[in-house]
């Protein structure tokens, strides 16, 4: 089965004729947030997913990149990768799917640098004249390249800064609808911080707890063009926190709490005509702004602002740092979308060098599309640090 589904979709992001057709609607009826390129927030990773999509104040490892590039300087290693696998929607489509590489270096005990890939498959789309012919085919595709640079500012604080080059081609040179369109292209950047406590005394506990804690702006960056209008990326909140509890030296759970918000123009409020009644116009607004104003432009208010926070909830148990299982939820209000899922998963480390992490989504309605979504990821750490310094406090 072909992405004809895809296609359609493609035509909504090049066509916006969505105002001339608005009608005017109850202020608690389903206003979805939408962007352009929204591979840009999949989980890429399995560890990740199988946190219910929580990892902004997770233990680091080589996804960090994506979750919090703050979190690398606190990694004990020096050098790591990971190669991610998602089939996507494959309960709709046959021929999508969602690549992800990603590899870090450590400069010197406080200092990260990082570099990954996200590649995502959208599948061949058929397109058709008004009479039902076949006028074409082309393979959907989307890209992401992301290079990061972290450091301690202290002994327990991080920050992270990345880049990233964005790459979106959903329909080549095609015309729709008398629409011409072109493959798309834009930059944009995060910033992040991580705070843990990483003093010896703490980090080296038998037994007991100890908290971190993190923060990251997503995506900044300009509006994406197709050809004729410009669309916002997602710029995207994520703030979290979790907790390591040891049991002893060789069982220990972590616990995660992640919210998100996506940082862009809530659809405002229209009449019959096409005019706002309420809210504020999209188009009007730069991507800077609209990071500011995306907290109070809800046509319903600060209620409505709050139905735009997800949640994602995570479990993590581990044995000896080589077995892993987790679980997760992930909520979204109803008039947001509605996507509410539990996930599960398992890891396993070989060596203390080499590991596989799997993923499973479980929909919590029917008619998902993400019913039946897996993960599978390799992680590769292929060296570790040598010689620990006794003290991890910052040089001076």
């Amino acid at each position: 089965m072909k992405s004809k589904l895809l296609a359609t979709l493609a035509s909504l992001v090049l066509i916006n004729s969505l105002s001339a057709q608005a009608q005017v609607k109850p202020l608690n009826e389903k206003r979805v947030v939408s962007t352009a390129v929204p591979f840009l927030t999949f989980s890429p990773d399995s560890r990740g997913a199988a946190l219910g999509d929580a990892g902004v104040a997770s233990t680091p490892d080589a996804n960090s990149l994506f979750w919090n590039s703050a979190k690398l300087p606190f990694i004990d290693r020096d050098l790591g990768s990971t190669v991610s696998y998602t089939p996507w929607l494959r309960d709709i489509v046959d021929d999508m799917g969602l690549l992800h590489a990603a590899i870090f270096k450590k400069l010197e005990k406080n200092q990260v640098i990082a570099f990954s890939m996200t590649y995502f498959d959208q599948g061949r789309i058929d397109f058709m004249n008004q009479y039902g012919e076949n006028t074409g085919t082309f393979d959907s595709r989307d890209m992401n390249i992301t290079a990061g640079y972290s450091r301690k500012l202290s002994r327990d604080f991080a920050m992270g800064i990345n880049l990233k080059y964005i790459h979106s081609n959903l329909v080549g040179s095609q015309s729709i609808n008398q629409v011409a369109s072109k493959p798309a292209n834009t930059a944009a950047g995060d910033i992040s911080f991580f705070y843990m406590n990483d003093s010896p005394t703490v980090k080296n506990r038998e037994k007991g707890a100890a908290f971190s804690g993190g923060a990251m702006i997503q995506n900044i960056g300009s509006k994406i063009s197709y050809g004729r209008d410009r669309y916002f990326i997602p710029t995207n909140l994520k703030v979290g926190g979790a907790m390591n509890y040891r049991v002893n030296s060789y069982n220990q759970f972590n616990f995660m709490v992640d919210v998100n918000k996506l940082l862009v123009p809530t659809p405002p409020l229209r009449d019959n005509n096409g005019n706002i009644v309420k809210g504020k116009d999209p188009n009007e607004t730069g991507p800077i702004q609209a990071i500011f104003s995306s907290f109070t432009d809800a046509p319903d208010g600060l209620k409505e602002e709050l139905r735009e926070v997800t949640g994602s909830f995570g479990v993590e148990y581990l044995y000896n740092n080589m077995f892993a299982v987790r679980g997760g939820y992930f909520l979204q209000s109803a008039l947001k979308g509605g996507e509410r899922y539990v996930t599960t998963g398992l890891g396993l480390k070989l060596k203390n060098s080499y590991g596989i992490d799997f993923a499973y989504l479980i929909p919590v309605s029917q008619g998902n599309a993400l019913a039946n979504t897996w993960r599978i990821s390799l992680i590769f750490d292929m060296q570790s640090k040598k010689n620990k310094d006794a003290s991890d406090g910052v040089s001076e």
